[in-house]
Order: structure tokens, then C-alpha cells, then sequence
């Protein structure tokens, strides 16, 4: 399942989305749950279960789980009105599309709506996660905040380049997937190992 989400080794990071997700006090404001209505919210920012904005960058593969009553035309239909409107915005640089299993409703939990979308999807904005972690991480390393109880561990007695090896691994991950919206992303790989010095932490796309 998770293959075909995952082009390359280290462009492994996947977000989620779920629909419809509402509190029981909110379940009669959602009414529409056709297939297309699930499908289409799937692809909104504000559906899915990790702080980046989907509106920048691109879908490098998307798998949608649709439980409930549905029906194989509905689905077909549902990805023809999607390409149509180009609700999604994929990578350039190989094949790429919205994957569909579908999935029956347990008949032992109660649902409020008849169709449930699940979506597991790499994109591109996941780099914006990585970006805001590296800003934290240098303004905790300049004041020294929260370090001293590390220092206090014998692996960490003599410095901390461990934490500025993942530091490094981590930039590298957001270049990479910055990298992956271009279309000459293969040849990118390819300089990168080229250039890059040979060390344990070095973690390129393309193997020697």
C-alpha cells in the first residue's frame, strides 16, 4: 500500500487527511458525503492532520480509503471531475495520480454519514514542517535552552554535534523535497551525490 506513496527512499513522509470530521453537534451541518464531495474535501488544507498549507507545492502521490456504500462508477466520475477542475497539482517528473481502495463501513459502529474519506498523501509542503523545526532548533542552540540536562548524559559530555548532524540530515530532507516540485528532480539527485562528501550521516536519494 504504502509503495506506490513512496518514489524514493527519503521522500517517505506522508500526510493524512479524514472526512467527514465533525463532533456530534456538528453532524447535521455536513450533508452532502457523495464520493466526489468526500474526495474533493480531502484535498483541502484544512483537512488534513499536519500544520503545512497544501495550497504551495505539489502532490507527489495520493492514496484515498473511501468507506460506505460506493460504487466503482461514482469513483471513476469522481477522479474525471477532479482532473477536469485540477484540484490537485502533481509532480512533473513521473506518473503520478489519486490511488482509490474502497472500503465497507463496520456494521458494528454507528455512522452519521455514508461515505468516509481517508487520504494518505506525499506532498511537497511537508518541507515547511521540517523548515519550522530547523528555526526552532537555532534559536533553542543559540540560547542554549534546554541543553544541560543532555550534556549531563556521557554521549553528550564532550559537545552536541549529533543534534547539528540531524540538524543537517533535516535541511537536507526539506532541500530534497523543495527539489522534487522541479522537473529536473532526477538529475538533482544524481548532482547531489555526486557532490556530497561520503560520512555516516551522508543519506542521498540515489544510492552509490
Amino acid at each position: 500500500m504504502l509503495a506506490s506513496l513512496i518514489p524514493t527512499p527519503r521522500c517517505h513522509f506522508l500526510m493524512t487527511g479524514y472526512t467527514p470530521l465533525t463532533l456530534d453537534s456538528q453532524t447535521t451541518t455536513i450533508r452532502k458525503t457523495t464520493v466526489l464531495d468526500v474526495m474533493r474535501r480531502l484535498l483541502h488544507t484544512k483537512n488534513i492532520m499536519v500544520s503545512c498549507s497544501t495550497r504551495k507545492g505539489v502532490y507527489i502521490s495520493i492514496l484515498n480509503i473511501i468507506q460506505g456504500e460506493v460504487d466503482p462508477t461514482q469513483v471513476h466520475k469522481s477522479l474525471q471531475r477532479i482532473r477536469e477542475r485540477k484540484l490537485a497539482k502533481f509532480i512533473n517528473w513521473g506518473p503520478a495520480s489519486i490511488q482509490v481502495a474502497l472500503s465497507r463501513q463496520s456494521p458494528y459502529v454507528q455512522h452519521a454519514h455514508k461515505v468516509n474519506g481517508l487520504m494518505m498523501a506525499n506532498h511537497t509542503a511537508i518541507c515547511q514542517l521540517f523548515d519550522r523545526s530547523i528555526k526552532q532548533y537555532d534559536k533553542l542552540r543559540s540560547k542554549n535552552a534546554f541543553l544541560e540536562n543532555y550534556r549531563q548524559e556521557p554521549m553528550f559530555e564532550k559537545n552536541l554535534d549529533e543534534f547539528d548532524d540531524a540538524k543537517e540530515v533535516l535541511a537536507s530532507l526539506s532541500e530534497e523535497y523543495k527539489a522534487a516540485e522541479t522537473e529536473d528532480y532526477i538529475n538533482w539527485g544524481l548532482l547531489a551525490e555526486s557532490e556530497a562528501p561520503t560520512s555516516m550521516y551522508s543519506d542521498r536519494r540515489v544510492g552509490p
